[in-house]
């Protein structure tokens, strides 16, 4: 069944990069059912890939560099009135590579989502897939989480899990994550939309949502 446009939770996305994480919630917000439309990118980076990308898509895009502001406070400043412009009624952070204050964060509370490439609360922040193969993980995967002050911290919306293959590097798991993160995010994005997951003192709360089925065991039995 469409939505109406008025019925559409409203989703800017964050990048700093090419925005494949961005694209895949432009295509979910592009099916008449999806209960979220994206209104804007916003990038830190005024060359990043995926604000061509979004353009294209005819979403508005900005962007605020931060060498442009005299401070993290004056840069975050200016993108709060541009967030204040647009209303949005959810977050995205798609690759946004610059950690958010805590005044930023408490102002939309509950509000942003961001993904890992990991299955956290393992190997948060950077090099993720070289610190799996390090640990001699048999799995590694993605996460989507609602955006607390600690880096990759808050509470867990959904996990996707891939094995680890024998002779696999930081690239070729990469990939192998990547292909499941650009389904995980719009899945986790219209669970928040619809209301199915929120955040409750400091946990996701989920409501009338299914439970996933089957089990993934590696290496293969």
């Amino acid at each position: 069944m469409s939505m109406t446009a008025a019925s559409k939770k409203k989703v800017v996305v964050f990048i700093s990069g090419g925005g494949s994480n961005m694209l895949s919630l432009a295509k979910a917000a592009a099916e008449p059912d999806f209960p979220a439309e994206i209104i804007a990118v916003i990038s830190d980076k005024a060359e990043a890939g995926g604000l061509a990308k979004a353009a294209a898509l005819g979403i508005a895009t900005s962007s605020f560099v931060r060498r442009d502001f005299q401070s993290k406070e004056a840069h975050e400043a200016a993108i709060l009135a541009e967030l204040d412009r647009l209303q949005p009624d959810i977050i995205c952070l798609a690759g946004y590579m610059r950690l958010l204050s805590a005044a930023f964060i408490q102002r939309h509370e509950g509000r942003i989502l961001n993904i890992h490439p990991s299955l956290l609360p393992l190997f948060p922040g950077l090099n993720t897939h070289q610190r799996a193969l390090d640990a001699g993980m048999k799995l590694a995967g993605c996460t989507v989480h609602f955006v607390t002050e600690g880096m990759d911290d808050g509470p867990i919306i959904t996990q996707a899990a891939v094995p680890i293959i024998a002779g696999d590097t930081p690239e070729t798991l990469a990939s192998r994550v990547l292909t499941v993160e650009h389904k995980t995010y719009p899945l986790a994005l219209r669970l928040v939309a619809e209301g199915k997951v929120t955040m409750q003192e400091g946990r996701a709360v989920s409501h009338a949502v299914g439970e996933a089925s089957g089990t993934l065991i590696s290496p293969a039995i």
